[in-house]
């Protein structure tokens, strides 16, 4: 048994403080994901630092039309906010297929951005994994890798970022907020989700101690007609082999703008950049659809085992728009 020291921090310059301090040490949140991994010997921390009475659990209005989500907010709270349902509606959805009741009344927005893979081998302390153990090699890259990354892969790692709500608000260009050792900083998403590359140990651009406090999500109307659309092997909760964020604008036909990204194919959550500019400005019509994702898949590496998802990724793709741009003409 390994002993594991606990306080609980009551400001969020303590939390920092505490943390930063000691290289062995680590928040503790909702816990619904590290708990697991210190339990499999795959998270070692020799101190953890309870955050939950720290006043992060807003979710405010913000001039632009925006939301800021504190970072200790629920997944059932944000879910359940009606500006989230209202302004939001894939960000609402994502959180709900995101993980069962009892898990998302648990759950903080902030850890699940800081949420670990789910890769079998990351969580087996015995297989080498880049991630756990840099430089000891990546065991799925020839294991078992149906459910792996087929973009934004590296000869590393190839495991998928596991999170739902992160979609959306990849597409919605949301900002990370954070305090720590040297003050606030703020993150584009984009950003704040690194590729694996040679480093993939390095999932995120925090220093230690530096501490998850917020998101804000940009006012923008488009995110009104939006859609989170998630395939996975069973209906029940479970992790995607394919999603897609997706909110879309039209124009007497034409799509005047979009935002997409797709999840459960990627080693980050993925802004479907190729496949924006392809719709932007085209005609909302099945063909043009086809053509956007198969230009956004083209980059995907593939194994024998997982090839299926990238064309399971187009499908998603065109099925997602075209229940959006449907829905729209109706309405």
């Amino acid at each position: 048994m390994r002993p594991i020291s606990y306080s609980r921090a009551s400001a969020v310059a303590d939390a920092v403080a505490a943390v930063a301090a000691d290289p062995t040490s680590d928040f503790l949140a909702g816990g619904t994901t590290e708990v697991d991994l210190l339990r499999q010997n795959v998270l070692l921390p020799r101190r953890l630092v309870d955050i939950n009475d720290l006043p992060l659990t807003q979710i405010e209005d913000r001039p632009d039309g925006g939301l800021y989500i504190g970072a200790l907010a629920r997944m059932s709270d944000v879910a359940e906010a009606a500006a989230v349902r209202e302004r939001y509606p894939m960000v609402a959805q994502a959180l709900v297929l995101g993980a069962s009741a009892q898990l998302r009344h648990m759950a903080s927005m902030g850890g699940n951005m800081m949420q670990r893979v789910r890769c079998g081998y990351f969580r087996d302390a015995t297989s080498p994994c880049n991630k756990r153990d840099p430089g000891s090699g990546c065991s799925a890259l020839d294991g078992f890798n149906r459910g792996h990354a087929v973009l934004g892969v590296s000869d590393h790692c190839i495991a998928t970022h596991p999170s739902d709500v992160a979609v959306p608000l990849m597409a919605l260009a949301a900002r990370i907020h954070t305090e720590g050792p040297h003050g606030r900083q703020v993150y584009p998403i984009d950003d704040f989700f690194l590729l694996p590359g040679g480093t993939p140990h390095l999932e995120h651009p925090l220093e230690h101690g530096e501490l998850v406090v917020g998101i804000e999500v940009p006012g923008t109307l488009t995110a009104r007609t939006s859609l989170y659309l998630k395939v996975r092997d069973r209906e029940s909760y479970e992790f995607a082999l394919s999603s897609v964020a997706a909110a879309v604008t039209l124009e007497d036909g034409v799509i005047s703008d979009v935002r997409l990204a797709l999840g459960g194919i990627a080693t980050k959550p993925w802004r479907a950049h190729r496949a924006e500019e392809v719709l932007r400005g085209a005609p909302a019509n099945t063909e043009i659809f086809q053509r956007a994702a198969r230009e956004e898949l083209a980059p995907a590496r593939t194994t024998p085992l997982n090839a299926f998802k990238a064309e399971l990724a187009q499908r998603t793709v065109v099925r997602a728009l075209e229940t959006l741009t449907t829905r729209e003409g109706r309405s």
